[in-house]
């Protein structure tokens, strides 16, 4: 019996009410992610690609399809089992910064690290929280708050959130937007070396550098999957 993908989405359907008309943000989109593999998800602006985002994060529930991590349904399932798996597994870089205000840089690593470990019954260890802040490059900011930090600080703080406790699945929504060019390479750049090695990665962009690293590209255009 082959080994559960740690990432799978089928025949995803997803719509909304705008008023009384019913718009269609997904259309049958599946994808699944092979172990180590990082996918990059492109497509122009309202094709659907945060949503797909939030489907994945087990945010938000399809009205069509399912979502499995590791086998196990995200979709579908109550609040509290689906924010344990997810705690348990998913590590979110969204596109507004997810830090908490009152915290500190390394207080928010803290939290989203001791969550996880909950999560799966294991022990917190702020010293690898430490060693995930050094090798971002985030010492010198660690003890700031997240409205004294440069927008590539806020990108690094919120990848290390979302990687603390070693998440299983990455999933970044425009992870480089709000930076600049030569931040873009450095954000990509801690991504791929900290992105999970057997886990599964996937990455919401505009940008041709970042979907050009990724091992596959996903297309979106008004809600579905097209080629290229």
């Amino acid at each position: 019996m082959s080994e559960p993908k740690p990432l799978s989405a089928r025949g995803l359907h997803r719509f909304y009410r705008r008023g009384d008309t019913e718009v269609a943000a997904l259309l049958d989109v599946s994808l699944t992610c092979a172990p180590g593999e990082t996918v990059a998800v492109v497509g122009p602006s309202g094709s659907g690609k945060s949503t797909l985002i939030s489907l994945l994060a087990g945010l938000d529930d399809p009205d069509g399809g399912s979502v499995q991590v590791y086998g196990s349904l995200l979709s579908h399932q109550g609040p509290t089992q689906a924010a344990r798996l997810r705690a348990r597994h998913i590590g979110t870089l969204t596109q507004h910064s997810a830090l908490l205000g009152q915290l500190s840089v390394r207080d928010n690593v803290l939290l989203a690290a001791s969550l996880r470990s909950r999560a799966r019954g294991a022990r917190r260890q702020p010293a690898a929280v430490d060693e995930l802040i050094d090798a971002l490059g985030l010492v010198a900011v660690r003890h700031s708050l997240p409205r004294q930090l440069s927008g590539g600080e806020t990108a690094r703080a919120g990848l290390a959130s979302a990687l603390a406790g070693q998440a299983d699945v990455l999933l970044a929504d425009e992870p480089t937007a709000e930076v600049s060019a030569s931040e873009e390479a450095s954000v990509l750049d801690l991504i791929q070396r900290w992105r999970p090695p057997h886990g599964a990665t996937v990455l919401v962009t505009h940008s041709a550098v970042v979907s050009a690293a990724a091992d596959r590209v996903l297309h979106l255009r008004d809600g579905r999957s097209v080629a290229a």
